[in-house]
């Protein structure tokens, strides 16, 4: 343990995951086929944070730590002083176990993600930046990085190995491409295989979002002790995050697939040279594409435990920012207030979702932090629902999300070094 710790001890252990369909945070489905309905992520094993030595960690004292949160929030219910239905509040900075920085390791950091993650650590009083990989970029000096001085690297997958066994790197952040980061998952794997030491890793990629021995790591959904706990996290996709907190409050509610209508900015398609991403090809256009199939597809209707869900995504020609409008199909008759009510209920005290009357505009998120949920315009039956969602591609559908996450598995406040203003 590193002189001044404070830290609630977690076991080192496989996260191997045993579903259970009561463990939902989203609530259970009726009345559409709902047979493969699923946990948001799987329930985990308890693993250990890696600022500490979790030699003497012990599963009683793991499942102490987490139980005291839960069963302290069941008094306050009890007592009448729970002000919020959210079924799974943040972890403020009462929560917090850990005063200690962390090493972190950015392997990709030449990408937009990368570079909105230097600018969140950068400002971040916990996060330390010690290794930061790119290939195109090795032999130059980081930019916009103040407590220390960095030089880019291109580490291999050995190298990364070698400086995790030495014990430089605490949390591994994989700002990769979908299917580059094998190599380097598979190097820790190996070495974690044969050491008490275990690593944070995230994984900003889909590779893993559909892996049971992962951590899917959307906070305002998935439980948040879940994560806690992890050290192998998922981070989602852009459009999934959005359409998840755009869906989930409804789903015990819904009468059929939704159908969800995306919009990105160009940043969304990357930095390697594409019509997608060519302004001039964008001016004055909106390009569809993957019109059927798309991986999101699949990642929002597996998460949210749907049989299926329609997912149209385009681009257009401003840079950041996405917008989606989704079609619900009802099982019941709702009004327009009902549901804004439900979702208003849904993320109470969730400074990161903010719920809306009106539909809301690309423009008033860009750069900032949350995600926005308005529209709830219901149609003349009360059986369908369009609902708007907005949130910046690159911070809450990438890395303010990561950051959640790194600071719920190293034992920070939640929303440590996350500019919380929503205006």
């Amino acid at each position: 343990m590193r002189a001044g710790a404070c830290r609630v001890p977690r076991l080192s252990t496989s996260i191997a995951p045993t579903l259970s369909p009561s463990r939902y945070v989203i609530g259970r489905c009726h009345g559409y086929n709902f047979d493969k309905t699923r946990s948001l992520s799987s329930v985990r094993t308890l693993a250990a944070s890696p600022a500490l030595n979790r030699a003497n960690s012990t599963r009683n004292d793991t499942r102490q730590a987490v139980a005291s949160i839960d069963a302290e929030r069941v008094r306050q219910h009890r007592r009448g002083y729970a002000s919020t239905t959210n079924p799974n509040p943040p972890f403020g900075k009462k929560h917090a176990s850990n005063d200690v920085p962390s090493r972190i390791g950015l392997i990709g950091a030449r990408g937009y993600t990368g570079q909105a993650l230097i600018d969140l650590f950068n400002e971040h009083p916990f996060m330390d930046l010690r290794h930061v990989s790119s290939r195109e970029l090795a032999g130059q000096q980081l930019q916009g990085y103040n407590k220390r001085k960095i030089t880019y690297e291109h580490l291999s997958p050995d190298d990364v190995a070698q400086l995790d066994k030495d014990g430089q790197v605490d949390c591994w952040v994989m700002a990769l491409p979908n299917g580059v980061c094998k190599p380097y998952i598979e190097a820790l794997d190996q070495l974690h295989k044969d050491s008490d030491r275990k690593s944070v890793i995230i994984d900003l990629s889909a590779d893993h979002r559909f892996d049971k021995s992962w951590t899917y790591g959307l906070p305002e959904l998935t439980k948040r002790s879940e994560i806690l706990q992890s050290t192998r996290i998922s981070n989602p996709g852009c459009y999934a995050t959005a359409a998840q907190l755009s869906i989930a409050p409804l789903v015990e509610h819904l009468g059929g697939e939704p159908v969800i209508f995306g919009v990105s900015g160009y940043s969304g398609a990357g930095t390697k040279q594409s019509p997608k991403n060519d302004p001039k090809v964008l001016k004055d256009n909106l390009i569809p594409y993957s019109l059927t199939g798309h991986i999101h597809e699949t990642e929002i209707s597996h998460h949210l435990g749907l049989p299926s869900v329609a997912f149209i995504p385009h681009v257009a020609s401003w840079f950041r920012s996405i917008h989606l409008t989704i079609n619900i199909p009802l099982n019941k008759t709702m009004t327009s207030r009902n549901i804004r009510h439900l979702y208003q209920e849904r993320y109470a005290d969730e400074p990161l979702v903010k719920i809306v009357g009106e539909a809301p505009l690309v423009r008033s998120v860009s750069s900032l932090h949350h995600c926005e949920i308005g529209g709830f315009a219901t149609d003349s039956s009360g059986k369908r629902v369009v609902i708007c969602s907005i949130l910046d591609n690159l911070n809450k559908g990438a890395s303010t999300q990561c950051l959640q996450n790194m600071n719920l598995a190293l034992g920070y406040a939640e929303f440590e070094g996350i500019p919380l203003n929503t205006s």
